[in-house]
């Protein structure tokens, strides 16, 4: 009897699991473009893709609400298409979306309506889902209002407004020079033509952008030079991530001189950063030491963590013993700043690495005191100290 009434209990409990997963119904998007034409609806399609977190979310949390189902179904033919599949890849590159999860609202012709993208609440859903019905919120619409009249800075963020809900900053580039070519390099300067150049000019090259290079202090009246600071660091980072993230080397170093042109701290920080990242990844250890060398001291002196990660990769990739010594001296300065158990490791064993075994074992012997004060594992400083002939 106990059995049986632990199988009833198990099978309820994953009936009411089951219930509330969301299993995609395998339409395909030919299917769905027909049967929209056919019963006069508009189509809603989500891209995912089954290592997605936030698209596992959006199934588990919304899309696996009844109510937001029979909304759906009401007023839309509904697809959902695996990016990591034939059909959904197609989709993709059609549609050009580079985030997960991305909706596309479409009408029957293949117009897109109203696209979005990222994890939502099943509430902010539901009201996005809505005005996608509403042509006068619809990205056609939007678009036609503003090409009418295209220096009307209202009619230009109603529809860079909706675009963006969906797209990533790159392609809010297009619709923004539209309408800055409608002004003046004076009327650049304004809080309203700020907020359209901090929100949708990328390129580092462009007019709009250069002005602002060199007129930052004009800006600053009218935004903040902390805003202006922060939009100058985003697009030269718009500008190298994707190089580095692709590891495209020839046109990393072509576009770093652009930004280095800059010649602002904040950007050379953030170039020089990049230039480690990218030399790490292609294991260019010549470049990374050529950098650290002639700006370490100069742009991240001050961070202890930073000349750590430093002085590692010294420790692992360079052999050149002028360059080694330097790396001591930023270890040793990060140690000043904080001093640390892994920090007085990471030096006993640059010394090391240069057979300089008194200095060696001065530094073990401080990270084994801070280790065991620490009650953690003397492992790893045991085993330096033992290569360096004591305990």
């Amino acid at each position: 009897m106990r059995y049986l009434y632990l199988l009833l209990l198990f099978v309820t409990l994953q009936t009411i699991n089951s219930q509330n997963q969301f299993i995609p119904d395998g339409t395909t998007y030919k299917t769905g473009l027909e049967t929209a034409k056919k019963e006069n609806k508009s189509l809603f399609v989500m891209l995912y893709a089954d290592w997605c977190p936030h698209c596992n979310l959006m199934k588990k949390e919304v899309f696996s609400d009844p109510t937001v189902m029979g909304f759906l179904k009401k007023n839309y033919v509904c697809v959902w298409l695996n990016i990591e599949k034939e059909e959904g890849k197609t989709i993709q590159k059609k549609f050009n979306t580079k985030s997960l999860p991305t909706f596309l609202f479409l009408d029957a012709n293949e117009t897109l309506l109203y696209t979005l993208k990222g994890e939502m609440k099943t509430a902010e859903f539901m009201t996005e889902a809505n005005n996608a019905l509403n042509p006068k919120l619809q990205l056609p619409f939007l678009e036609k209002e503003f090409l009418a009249d295209p220096s009307n800075s209202t009619k230009f963020f109603a529809y860079l407004n909706t675009l963006r809900k969906g797209k990533d900053r790159t392609d809010l580039s297009p619709v923004t020079h539209t309408y800055l070519n409608t002004q003046s390099d004076a009327q650049l300067i304004s809080e309203t033509n700020w907020r359209v150049i901090a929100n949708g000019v990328t390129d580092i090259n462009s007019r709009e952008f250069q002005y602002v290079l060199n007129h930052q202090k004009e800006f600053a009246a009218v935004a903040s030079q902390n805003r202006v600071d922060r939009k100058v660091v985003s697009i030269v980072s718009e500008l190298l991530r994707p190089l580095v993230d692709n590891l495209d080397t020839v046109n990393y170093y072509k576009q770093r001189e652009i930004a280095k042109s800059i010649r602002l701290q904040k950007t050379d920080s953030l170039v020089f950063k990049f230039d480690l990242t990218l030399a790490e990844r292609t294991e260019k250890w010549k470049f990374y030491k050529k950098v650290t060398l002639e700006d370490t001291q100069k742009l991240v002196w001050n961070d202890a963590s930073f000349l750590k990660d430093i002085g590692q990769t010294y420790l692992k990739h360079i052999e050149d013993i002028d360059a080694l010594k330097k790396s001591i001296f930023w270890v040793n300065h990060s140690l000043e700043l904080t001093d640390s158990y892994d920090g007085n490791l990471l030096l006993a064993r640059l010394y090391n690495k240069i057979k300089d075994k008194k200095a060696a074992l001065k530094y073990a012997k401080k990270a084994k005191v801070i280790c065991t004060e620490m009650t953690w594992s003397t492992k790893d400083v045991d085993a330096l100290l033992a290569e360096l002939g004591t305990k």
